[in-house]
C-alpha cells in the first residue's frame, strides 16, 4: 500500500501521548482535540533486559497494552477518526537505569545482538506504521552511541525501513546530539528533543528563555542549512518548577517549589522563536496522559501541561 504524503501546509501541534494499560476511546481523545492539537506522537516501547547482551525485547507481556503493536494500532485507528495525525516514535527503556545515549556494545558479538534486534523492532512499527498510514515514523529516540560508532547500520537500517514505509521520516536525537548526526539527509526532518539549557534565573521570565535560545537558535539554523531539511522538535517541554530552564532534560530532580508562572513562559518563550519560522515544522510536547481528569494540576512539577495554566496557554498557541 502506497499512500501519498503531501507537502506540509501546517504547524504539527502535537502532544506526545503516553501509553498506558488500557485501550483509549472520545473521553481521552477529547482533551487532545480542546488544545488544538492536530499530531500525536504514540510511543511503543522496547526494552534491553540485560545491558551485557544487549538484545533488544518488545511486543511482550511485560508491557502494557499502549506499549505493544496491538495498543499502537488501537490508539492510532482512534485518533484517526477524528482527523488527528500519528507519529509512530519507538522508545527504548534500559531496564537497569542508565541514559539511552550512552548505549553501546562491549564487543563485537555484542553489536550484533544489538543491531538485529533492533532492525527486527523498528521494521515492525515501519510495517504498523505503514499498515495505519502514520504520517511520519521516527527510526530512534536518543540513541547517541549506538548512532555515531555504527554508521554504516543506520544507512542500511533507513533504506530497509523505505522498502516498506512509505511515509516521512526523522530521529529525535537529543539536543546535544543533533549536530553530530550524519545520516539528517537521508530522513525528512531533522527531529530535535528540545530540552537545551536557557537560563538559570529561579524564575524566568519569557525574555529570559529568549535570551538563552539565541545561541542554540543559531545552531539548529546552521543545521537546517548544512542538510536542507525542516526541523522538528520531536520533544519540547518544561517542567512546573524553579530553575525550569538550567536543565530542562532532567526528571529526576525532586524539587519542593512549583513554578507554573516558569512553565508558562518556557511554552511561550519556544513558540515565539520557532513557530513562525519557515523552516520549522513544528513539535510535540512533553507529556500528555490519557486520564485528564487524573493528572498534572496546580500542585503538580512534572512536565505535563494538563489541568495548569501552561494547558489553556497551549490551547491559544495551538490555535494560531
Amino acid at each position: 500500500m502506497i499512500f501519498s504524503c503531501k507537502s506540509q501546509t501546517k504547524k504539527i501541534n502535537g502532544v506526545s501521548f503516553v501509553a498506558s494499560r488500557d485501550s483509549i476511546n472520545d473521553k481521552h481523545i477529547n482533551p487532545v482535540l480542546n488544545v488544538q492539537s492536530n499530531y500525536v506522537a504514540l510511543m511503543p516501547y522496547s526494552f534491553i533486559r540485560n545491558i551485557e547482551t544487549p538484545k533488544i525485547e518488545f511486543n511482550t507481556n511485560r508491557e502494557w497494552f499502549g506499549e505493544r503493536e496491538n495498543g499502537l494500532l488501537q490508539y492510532a485507528k482512534e485518533f484517526q477518526k477524528v482527523d488527528v495525525k500519528v507519529m509512530v516514535k519507538p522508545h527504548l527503556w534500559l531496564r537497569r537505569g542508565g541514559f539511552t545515549g550512552h548505549l553501546k556494545a562491549d564487543t563485537e558479538a555484542n553489536w550484533i545482538v544489538l543491531e538485529n534486534s533492533y532492525r527486527d523492532y523498528i521494521l515492525t512499527y515501519a510495517k504498523a506504521a505503514q499498515n495505519m498510514k502514520a504520517e511520519i515514523l521516527c527510526i530512534g529516540t536518543e540513541l547517541e552511541q549506538f548512532v555515531l560508532k555504527r554508521p554504516d547500520f543506520w544507512l542500511k537500517l533507513i533504506k530497509h525501513i523505505r522498502e516498506i514505509y512509505k511515509g516521512k521520516l526523522t530521529y529525535a536525537a537529543n539536543w546535544d546530539e543533533f549536530k553530530r548526526i550524519t545520516f539528517w539527509g537521508e530522513l525528512d526532518f531533522i527531529g530535535v528533543d528540545a530540552y537545551f539549557p536557557l537560563t538559570d534565573k529561579k524564575s524566568p521570565t519569557i525574555a529570559d528563555f529568549e535570551l538563552g535560545w539565541k545561541p542554540h537558535k543559531e545552531e539548529i539554523i546552521k543545521i537546517h542549512k548544512q542538510f536542507n531539511k525542516p526541523i522538528l522538535f520531536t520533544e519540547f517541554g518544561y517542567r512546573s518548577i524553579d530553575y525550569t530552564g538550567k536543565e530542562p532534560w532532567d526528571s529526576s530532580r525532586i524539587v519542593e517549589n512549583i513554578n507554573l508562572e516558569a512553565q508558562k513562559n518556557g511554552l511561550q518563550a519556544i513558540h515565539n522563536q520557532f513557530w513562525k519560522e519557515d523552516w520549522f515544522a513544528g513539535g510535540f510536547v512533553w507529556k500528555w496522559f490519557h486520564r485528564h481528569e487524573e493528572v498534572g494540576g496546580e500542585k503538580n512539577n512534572r512536565f505535563t501541561p494538563q489541568n495548569k495554566p501552561s494547558e489553556k496557554l497551549l490551547k491559544e498557541l495551538y490555535s494560531k
